[in-house]
C-alpha cells in the first residue's frame, strides 16, 4: 500500500478568509456512517473547551484526528474515524445559525449567518443537500432541525445534542462571534486515504496497534504541557518523577484514590483524566501547589503500598491488607496518614486504626457479607467521623462508634456471629489469599518469633494440610466410627481440620498416628499450629469439635470487636445505599446523598423525583428513548409523556412525567434499572432514614 497523504489542519486566523477554508473542507460533503449513542458529556466538554480558548486567550486547541476516504466521487468523502467530532461541531454551527436567524443573539461579524449556513451547513450548489450526511435516522432528525421546533424529533440523540448547544449558547458565557472564533482555533490531524487504500485495514490499525496513553500519562501532559520547557523540566524532576516512584509507576490508580479523597466521589477507571481536569479547573489550582500536594499524598500512598515504616505492628498490618488486596480502604487511609503528618494522630493511634479496619474487613469476610458497599463506606468514613461534632478530636473512638453503628450489609459482625461462622465456614474452599491469611494469623499471633508464612507459601515450602484426609482409608473410616461419612462431610474443610505443613506429600492419607509420629510429623513439627494437634492421641469428631472451639476463642482474641464509650450528642440516622438488598417499605427517609451532594427529602416520591431529575439533566436522551421504545425495560410503568391532567404524575422536565403511586420497593427497583442504563453506581445513592 502506498503512503497516504497526511495533512495537519490548523483552524487559525492566519489570513483573511483562510481559516474558514480549512474548516469548509472538513464538513463539505462528508458521509458519516453513524452518529452512534452519544451522551451530552462530549458536548459539554467541547463547549467548555471553546469557552476556555477565549477566556484564556489560547492560540489553539487540539481537537483530535480525522480519517477520510475518497470512495470514488471527488465531492464526497467517507469518514472512517472522527465522525462524532464533526457531527458535534456541525450541530453547534446549526444552533448558532438558528439563534442568529431568529434574532435571538446579536453578532458583529459581517455575513456571519451566511457563512455558517453556506460553508458549514448546506450545499449552496445543491439546494436541499446538507454538508454532512448521516445514517438514515440521524439524517432525518438532522434535517428537521432546520425547520420549526415543533417538527424536531425529540428522542433522537441528534436533537438532544443540538438542543443542549442551543440552550448553552444563550447563557452568554462568550459572544457568538467569540464562539465562532474559538471553533476556528481548533486543531486536528487529517489523514486522507486515496481510492487504492484499504480503509478497513487502516481503521483497524489505527485502533488496535500500540498502547493507549494511560490516564496518568494524560494527566501528566495536562499538567506540564504548555509550560515553558525549563519549568516543565523542573516540575517533572522535583514532583512528577517522585510521584511516579512513590506510586510504583501506577499513577492512574493513585490519582483515582487522590480524587476520591478530594471530591468524595470515586471516578470510574475511564474517567480519571476527565475528572481530574474538572477538579483542577474548578479549584483553579496553581501547578506548583497542585503538584506539591499530590507528592505529599503520593508519599502516603507509598506507605500503603510498602509499609516500610519501621513500626512492626503497623507494617505487618499493611502487609496483610495488601495480601488481602483491600484497595477500597486507601482513600480513608490516605486521610488518616495526612492527619499523622499534621500531628493530629500518633503512630500508636494510626496502628490502632489500621488494625480496627483489618478486623472489620476480616470479620465481614468470614461472615460472607457482601463487599459491594465497602467502596462507599471507606470513601465517606473520614467525613462521617468529623461530622459527629465537627472536629477531629477523639478520632479513634469516633471511628469505633461509626463502624459499630453500621447495619445490615455494612455491619461489624459481633462476637457471636463471627465465632459461629469462623467455626462452620469451609475455610479451605475460600480463595487462596483468605485462607492463607487466616493460617498466617493463627500461626504468628501472640509471639514475637514470626514465621514468614507468606514467603513459604509463595516459594512452595508450605501447604495446607487436611488432618482428616480428603480420601478416607479403611483405617480412617474405622477411627471415625460408623458416622465417618457424615463427620467427613461436616468437618473436612473447616478450620478445625486444617493446619500448615512443609511435608504435605509425605502425610498423604496416612493415619493420624502416622502423621503424628513420622519424621517431621506433628510431634516434631516446628509449626506452632501443630503443637495442639500433637497432644492428641486420636482424631475424631470430639477432637475436631474441641479444636474448633479452641481456634474460635483464639480468633476472637486476634480479631477483637472494638469497644468505645463514645456517643455523639446529635442523633445519627441509619444509612443504606441503592445497592443494599433491604426492604425499606414503611421506613421514613430524611435525606439522600448523590453526586457529592446531600438533599433533604420527606418522602420516597420526592427522592425518586429528585434523583431522576439529576440524571435527566445529565443526559436527556436515555429517558426519551424509554418513552419512545416499544421494549419492556421495567421502566415504562414509571414514566409517561403527559400527565393526562392527573395529580398522580409529577413532571421531571420537558414533558416527561413520573407515576407517583408505586410502592417504595417499586421506586427503588426503577431507580436501579435507570442507574444501569445511565452507567451509574447504585452504591453512590445513599439514603438516610429515621428510626
Amino acid at each position: 500500500m502506498k503512503e497516504s497523504e497526511i495533512e495537519v489542519f490548523v483552524w487559525r486566523n492566519t489570513a483573511p478568509n483562510k481559516k474558514e477554508e480549512q474548516l469548509i473542507y472538513c464538513v463539505q460533503n462528508l458521509i458519516l456512517d453513524s452518529l452512534g449513542h452519544k451522551k451530552l458529556d462530549n458536548c459539554k466538554q467541547l463547549y467548555n473547551d471553546l469557552v476556555k480558548i477565549i477566556k484564556n486567550n489560547r492560540f489553539s486547541h487540539f481537537f483530535g484526528s480525522l480519517v477520510s476516504y475518497n470512495s470514488g466521487s471527488d465531492e464526497e468523502y467517507l469518514i472512517i474515524d472522527g465522525q462524532q467530532r464533526l457531527t458535534t461541531v456541525t450541530l453547534l454551527f446549526l444552533a448558532m445559525y438558528n439563534l442568529i436567524n431568529k434574532g435571538v443573539l446579536p453578532y458583529k461579524k459581517e455575513d456571519l449567518k451566511e457563512r455558517i449556513r453556506d460553508e458549514f451547513l448546506v450545499d449552496r450548489y445543491k439546494p436541499g443537500d446538507t454538508r454532512i450526511k448521516l445514517n438514515k435516522n440521524d439524517q432525518i432528525a438532522f434535517v428537521k432541525l432546520f425547520s420549526d421546533p415543533s417538527e424536531h424529533i425529540p428522542g433522537s440523540n441528534v436533537t438532544i445534542n443540538y438542543e443542549y448547544f442551543y440552550d448553552r449558547i444563550q447563557q452568554g458565557e462568550i459572544s457568538i462571534d467569540d464562539l465562532y472564533e474559538a471553533i476556528c482555533r481548533l486543531e486536528f490531524i487529517h489523514i486522507r486515504l486515496e481510492r487504492d487504500d484499504n480503509p478497513q485495514l487502516i481503521f483497524e490499525s489505527l485502533n488496535s496497534t500500540g498502547l493507549d496513553l494511560s490516564e496518568g500519562d494524560k494527566i501528566r501532559n495536562f499538567i506540564l504541557m504548555g509550560l515553558p520547557s525549563d519549568l516543565q523540566e523542573s516540575y517533572y524532576e522535583n514532583f512528577w518523577n517522585k510521584i511516579e516512584i512513590n506510586t510504583k509507576y501506577d499513577v492512574s490508580a493513585f490519582i483515582r484514590d487522590y480524587l476520591s479523597v478530594k471530591q468524595q466521589a470515586i471516578p470510574s477507571q475511564k474517567k480519571i483524566y476527565s475528572r481530574f481536569k474538572e477538579f483542577v479547573e474548578r479549584a483553579n489550582l496553581q501547578v506548583g501547589i497542585l503538584l506539591s500536594e499530590m507528592l505529599a499524598y503520593a508519599k502516603r500512598y507509598r506507605i500503603l503500598l510498602e509499609g516500610n515504616t519501621g513500626n512492626k505492628a503497623f507494617d505487618g498490618c499493611v502487609t496483610r491488607l495488601n495480601r488481602l488486596e483491600t484497595t477500597v480502604t486507601r482513600p480513608f487511609f490516605l486521610e488518616v496518614l495526612r492527619m499523622l503528618d499534621d500531628k493530629k494522630l500518633t503512630w500508636g493511634q494510626i496502628t490502632e486504626i489500621f488494625l480496627i479496619v483489618e478486623n472489620y474487613l476480616f470479620r465481614r469476610t468470614i461472615c460472607n457479607i457482601s463487599t459491594s458497599s465497602l467502596n462507599k463506606i471507606f470513601l465517606m468514613l473520614h467525613r462521617d467521623i468529623l461530622r459527629y461534632d465537627g472536629t477531629d478530636e477523639n478520632y479513634v473512638e469516633k471511628l469505633k462508634f461509626s463502624l459499630l453503628s453500621k447495619k445490615e450489609t455494612a455491619r461489624f459482625p459481633d462476637d457471636k456471629e463471627f465465632a459461629r461462622e469462623f467455626e462452620t465456614r469451609p475455610v479451605y474452599l475460600m480463595n487462596s489469599k483468605n485462607k492463607i491469611y487466616i493460617l498466617e494469623r493463627l500461626e504468628n499471633s501472640g509471639t514475637s518469633e514470626d514465621k514468614d508464612v507468606y514467603r513459604h507459601f509463595d516459594d512452595g515450602t508450605y501447604s495446607i494440610e487436611h488432618i482428616m484426609p480428603q480420601h478416607l482409608t479403611p483405617g480412617w473410616q474405622k477411627e471415625l466410627g460408623e458416622d465417618y461419612a457424615t463427620t467427613q462431610e461436616e468437618w473436612l474443610h473447616r478450620i478445625a481440620n486444617l493446619t500448615l505443613t512443609a511435608y504435605n506429600s509425605r502425610y498423604s492419607n496416612n493415619s493420624f498416628e502416622e502423621k503424628k509420629t513420622m519424621p517431621n510429623g506433628f510431634d516434631d513439627s516446628g509449626i506452632r499450629l501443630n503443637t495442639w494437634i500433637a497432644k492428641k492421641d486420636k482424631w475424631t469428631q470430639a477432637e475436631l469439635a474441641e479444636r474448633s472451639r479452641y481456634l474460635a476463642d483464639k480468633a476472637l482474641a486476634i480479631w477483637p470487636t472494638p469497644t468505645t464509650q463514645y456517643k455523639p450528642e446529635e442523633k445519627q440516622f441509619e444509612s443504606y445505599t441503592l445497592e443494599d438488598e433491604i426492604d425499606l417499605t414503611g421506613r421514613s427517609i430524611v435525606k439522600f446523598s448523590f453526586k457529592n451532594t446531600e438533599q433533604p427529602v420527606s418522602t420516597w416520591i420526592e427522592l425518586f423525583q429528585r434523583v431522576v431529575q439529576i440524571l435527566y439533566a445529565e443526559d436527556k436522551s436515555i429517558l426519551a428513548k424509554i418513552l419512545d421504545s416499544d421494549q419492556d425495560t421495567g421502566l415504562s410503568l414509571h414514566f409517561k409523556s403527559n400527565s393526562d391532567g392527573s395529580n398522580k404524575y409529577l413532571e421531571i422536565g420537558d414533558g416527561i412525567y413520573i407515576w407517583t403511586t408505586t410502592n417504595t420497593q417499586s421506586k427503588l427497583s426503577g431507580l436501579k434499572r435507570l442507574f444501569k442504563l445511565y452507567g451509574e453506581d447504585p452504591s453512590d445513592l445513599v439514603f438516610y432514614l429515621r428510626d
